[in-house]
């Protein structure tokens, strides 16, 4: 890493002299800059995908594995005494913080999106519902669904782990597709500043061939347009990343109900300065892709 910083520093140091030999201006320069902005910016919203989705498997996975629901299915006359039941088990259950059974309020709230808010539980064989939350070192779900089976014959427990490893799977793999994206975003970065790189040195031939008479070294013709490209790709990616970090700071925020997916997707603490490393990025992709198309093109224009 320090090496390519060293080589990135001299590679932008001005020399009034070499930059003659490229274009200040025209295609090229457009199509770097705009690329390179362009990428930048994805790579922000890319990087924000990947932090969000990292933090929002491990909120889940923290969330459900903390809770769980016990399910009263008894006839109606002994509901109440089931319940009971199993409030008392939890009572004296190791690695259970709180136990609490819903009202029938609460449940009418859950199932309002199926049913309409004017459901009336008692027109319905409805189960009663004991929410569970659990200590930091956990219940023994096992033991608790033995005891339960034993006493009270219409509790069944469900600790959210059928739903907590789909849910953690999804967000695992949503955080890897936003890193795969941002190699791909490199990968075009690359390409397209050597397109850029390739026609600038086409269209420069004979200005090369008459540096190459007057005694001028490859290298220095080379540096000439390494120098220039790393340049255009460092600007474009900073006003591309800053536009990113302004886009991903206006995303809707926590309080924002309407759009509670994208409330997490943003950056947190010190994960706003992850971004500022974009620009460098870019340039020592830049640099790297010019040196390479230079050093291949000189050597057939020999």
């Amino acid at each position: 890493m320090s090496r390519l910083l060293t080589l990135l520093r001299n590679a932008v140091r001005p020399d009034a002299q070499a930059d003659r030999v490229v274009p200040p201006s025209g295609f090229t320069a457009q199509l770097t800059l705009f690329a390179a902005g362009a990428m930048a910016f994805l790579a922000v919203f890319a990087l924000a995908l990947s932090l969000a989705a990292g933090r929002l498997a491990s909120q889940w996975g923290e969330e459900l594995a903390r809770s769980a629901t016990i399910r009263i299915a008894a006839p109606a006359d002994q509901q109440q005494a089931q319940t009971d039941a199993a409030l008392r088990i939890l009572e004296t259950t190791r690695g259970v913080a709180q136990a609490r059974a819903l009202s029938n309020d609460e449940q009418a709230a859950l199932l309002a999106p199926w049913f309409g808010a004017e459901l009336a539980l008692d027109t319905l064989p409805v189960p009663r519902l004991i929410e569970v939350i659990e200590t930091a070192e956990g219940m023994d779900a096992a033991g608790l669904r033995l005891r339960l089976a034993a006493e009270v014959p219409g509790a069944v427990l469900d600790d959210h782990s059928r739903w907590r490893a789909p849910l953690v799977k999804a967000a695992s793999r949503l955080k890897t597709l936003g890193y795969v994206s941002m190699i791909l975003i490199t990968t075009v970065t690359a390409a397209i500043v050597t397109l850029a790189a390739n026609a600038a040195l086409a269209a420069n031939a004979q200005v090369i061939a008459v540096l190459r008479l007057v005694g001028a070294v490859d290298n220095y013709i080379a540096q000439a347009f390494i120098r220039r490209f790393t340049l255009r790709a460092l600007v474009g990616a900073t006003v591309g990343t800053l536009l990113g970090m302004v886009a991903v700071l206006l995303m809707p925020g926590g309080s924002d109900e309407t759009a509670s997916f994208l409330t997490g997707l943003g950056f947190k603490g010190l994960h706003w300065l992850y971004p500022l490393l974009i620009p460098p990025l870019a340039a020592g992709v830049a640099y790297i892709a010019t040196r390479t198309a230079a050093r291949r093109t000189l050597e057939g224009l020999t």
